[in-house]
Order: C-alpha cells, then sequence, then structure tokens
C-alpha cells in the first residue's frame, strides 16, 4: 500500500511540477524516500512535528502547491487537528493529509499510535473529503483524484501489504463505494484493506449457511455513497457497517445518521471498537480482541432481525 502511494506520488510530480510532499521524520515508514531522492527540492521533512508539518503544508498550498503530507494516523488526526481545522480547511487550501497506520494495524507501536478517533474528528470538519483505500490499485486512484480536486482530503492509510481487489482500469470517485459481491439477504459494508478483507471471509463463512451476503467496500467517508448504502439497506433488509475505528463517530455513525433522516426501517448493526483504548499486539490478535474479524461479523450478521 505504502509503494503504491509512493509511486503515484513520483508519477504525478513528473506531469505536474506542483507536488510536493511533506513528512515528519517518517520518510520510511510513508515509503517516500523515493520521491525525496527523485525530487529533493520538492521534499520538506520538518522532523517530528506534525502541526509544524499541517502548518508548512498549508503555506505550500497558499503559494499554489499541491502538498501530501503525511504521518501516523494519531498524530495527523489528534496532534494535528487545529492546525488541520484552521490553518488548511477553515483558511480554504488543498490540502492533502496522510494518516497511516489506522485503527489495529498500528500493531506494536501500540495505544499511543492507534488511532481509533481519526475518522470520528475528521467528520467534524466541514467540507473535508474523507477517504480510506483497500487495497494498491484504490490507493493510486484516490491519490489521482485528490492531486486533481482542489480541496482539503484526509487519506486513510494502511501501511502493510494487501491484496489486490481491482484491476488497473477501475475508476474511483469520492463519495462513491464498489460493490465487490452481490446478496440479497444482508450487506456488509466494510472500510479499508483490513476489513474488507474480513468482510469477505465473512460473506463467504455466511453462504456456506445458505445466507447471500452482499460486500461493500466504502472507499469514501465523506461524502458517503447515499443512493448505494439507501438501495442494498432496501435490497436485503439487514446491514453492517465494519471499520477499524471505533464503533461510533466513523463509517458506522455515518450510516445510522443516513438510515434515521431517510426512516430506512432497515435491522442495522456497526462492527467496529466498542468504547476502548488500543495496546499492543498484532494486527491479526488485535481485530479478534477487538470484535472486528470475521467470525464477529458473521456473528452480527446472524443476530439481525
Amino acid at each position: 500500500m505504502r509503494v503504491a502511494y509512493a509511486e503515484t506520488l513520483m508519477d504525478l510530480a513528473r506531469e505536474n511540477g506542483n507536488i510536493v510532499v511533506v513528512e515528519a521524520d517518517l520518510m520510511r515508514a510513508t515509503g517516500t524516500g523515493v520521491f525525496a531522492k527523485a525530487f529533493p527540492e520538492r521534499t520538506v521533512n520538518v522532523g517530528v512535528a506534525e502541526a509544524n508539518l499541517v502548518g508548512v503544508a498549508s503555506g505550500l498550498s497558499a503559494e499554489g502547491k499541491i502538498p501530501f503530507a503525511a504521518t501516523f494516523g494519531c498524530f495527523a488526526s489528534r496532534r494535528a487537528f487545529d492546525q488541520f481545522f484552521l490553518s488548511a480547511n477553515y483558511a480554504g487550501l488543498n490540502v492533502k493529509l496522510v494518516g497511516t497506520d489506522p485503527g489495529v494495524t498500528a500493531g506494536f507501536n501500540g495505544g499511543t499510535h492507534m488511532p481509533f478517533e481519526d475518522l470520528a474528528l475528521m467528520r467534524a470538519i466541514p467540507g473535508l473529503v474523507i477517504v480510506e483505500p483497500s487495497d494498491p490499485r484504490s490507493v493510486r486512484g484516490l491519490v489521482e483524484l485528490a492531486a486533481s480536486y482542489y480541496g482539503c482530503v484526509y487519506i486513510r492509510l494502511q501501511r502493510r501489504p494487501a491484496n489486490v481487489l481491482y484491476g488497473a482500469d477501475e475508476k474511483f470517485e469520492f463519495g462513491k463505494s464498489k460493490v465487490l459481491r452481490d446478496g440479497k439477504d444482508v450487506t456488509l459494508m466494510a472500510l479499508g484493506a483490513f476489513m474488507v478483507t474480513e468482510a469477505l471471509k465473512a460473506a463467504a463463512a455466511l453462504e456456506s449457511d445458505g445466507i447471500s451476503a452482499a460486500v461493500l467496500d466504502a472507499l469514501s467517508v465523506k461524502p458517503l455513497d447515499e443512493a448505494l448504502v439507501l438501495e442494498y439497506a432496501r435490497k436485503t433488509g439487514r446491514f453492517v457497517t465494519c471499520e477499524n475505528h471505533q464503533a461510533s463517530g466513523g463509517l458506522g455513525t455515518a450510516v445510522a445518521e443516513l438510515f434515521a433522516e431517510k426512516r430506512a426501517g432497515t435491522a442495522f448493526a456497526r462492527i467496529g471498537v466498542k468504547d476502548a483504548f488500543g495496546q499492543v499486539g498484532t494486527p491479526e490478535w488485535l481485530g479478534d480482541h477487538y470484535g472486528l474479524t470475521s467470525p464477529h461479523i458473521v456473528a452480527a450478521a446472524r443476530n439481525l432481525r
């Protein structure tokens, strides 16, 4: 995933001299060391100073550049929230903020570095676009889209390898989700590579029990693909959101708000972290511990009435 991110920025930079990269001493983690070697004059490393990361990116944007500023998701959201809110979004600038290692994918970095709340914070910012790619191709598509769009974007990016879900010709749009698997009995809407993988496993397990499960790759949290959500809510009558985040404040809350406002009357459940802090562990162990893995999704789908 991070290789796809860095390679996409390299390709964009060759075509557009305004593409710049801003880092907070995490180029090895983000994978952008190759960008720094190729375009040293368009790379800024501010050191371990995340608020300054966003401030510098905002200044570059004000001068006409298209900055991609990246750091761990916990720092991009919690530590630099005020700077991103005011200096970038309130100012109407063009900053692309990338938060890496979302949720349990932070793994051995532990609870201090494990953002379970970044989506909740970012969703509160007016006009901000929020996306999370699910495979290397969607990384490329969404980064290219962010570069061509004037406005602030928060990209939630898993660094770990992920299964390829999409072909090279797949097109992506802000506010549009993808149907990975059709179904008629229950809908599983998952966000990000970790949860899409688990949702697909859950759908296969449900199928063995005679339950036909659709799987939607959310991709875009804000704007939400309201039309597709409502279409599948009507089609299946049961809906489960699956996210590597607190169960409140993120994708599940966005869908719940939509159902309430549209009086969808759909049986609904949210898979997510239940009001807890992070801790040290492998992503696989943490996923199971926090109830994010396929057996938990299967149980939630079966229990919907």
